[in-house]
């Protein structure tokens, strides 16, 4: 028997149904929290009570979710919450987990619910960046604007799942890159740790500049409406 003859015979999961589990996880866990990973909501909850205005309890939930990516082990700790019956490296995912988390609270921070299903489109929407674009027109919906635009639509439970799965196919194109990147660095291990803790941090406050300005103040998105 050759060594590669198990890895075929397991059952191949469809990239639908991949992106549709992996969107899935990241609202069930990076929004809703599990266990001791506190909600989004929570989070948002915390930051407020501790800073004095909006915008200064966003940047400390940027700051304390830069420095979680960061940090090594997190993967490890977050373990069955994210793990997906997909081959995916389980240390991006726990990264997009963190992330989805950190545009939540901002969501909630400046006004929005996101137990509302277009709320939660928006969020994972704000996750793919500029690609936000393409996965709205597939969707035959408007793209211009800010992505808080989609917060005051009421869509059709079928129009969001397509957003979601939109996103989540192209989260597992980059989750892809990564691990083969990731892999690679383990080469070296201190220096690929390094580089991968710089990598995340920056990835992350990419993704918050994108919240941030996607996700104004709700007096501020009804305003522009």
């Amino acid at each position: 028997m050759s060594r590669s003859e198990p890895a075929q015979s397991r059952p191949e999961v469809p990239d639908d149904s991949r992106a549709a589990v992996l969107v899935q996880r990241l609202l069930a866990v990076g929004i809703d929290g599990r266990g001791p990973f506190d909600s989004a909501a929570e989070v948002a909850r915390t930051a407020r009570l501790r800073h004095p205005s909006t915008e200064s309890a966003v940047h400390a939930v940027v700051r304390k979710h830069a420095k979680m990516v960061a940090a090594s082990g997190f993967a490890t700790g977050v373990g069955g919450l994210v793990t997906l019956p997909v081959a995916l490296p389980v240390n991006v995912l726990g990264f997009y987990v963190l992330a989805t988390r950190t545009v939540a609270a901002i969501a909630e921070l400046r006004g929005y619910d996101t137990s509302r299903p277009e709320v939660r489109s928006a969020v994972l929407l704000t996750l793919v960046g500029s690609d936000a674009t393409d996965v709205l027109r597939s969707a035959g919906l408007p793209t211009g604007g800010r992505v808080a635009a989609l917060v005051s639509q009421r869509l059709p439970p079928a129009v969001l799942m397509f957003v979601n799965k939109g996103v989540g196919f192209r989260l597992l194109a980059r989750i892809g890159a990564s691990g083969l990147f990731r892999t690679s660095t383990r080469l070296v291990p201190v220096l690929g740790g390094a580089v991968g803790a710089g990598l995340d941090t920056l990835m992350l406050q990419r993704i918050a500049k994108h919240a941030e300005h996607g996700l104004p103040p709700v007096a501020t998105a009804v305003g522009a409406a």
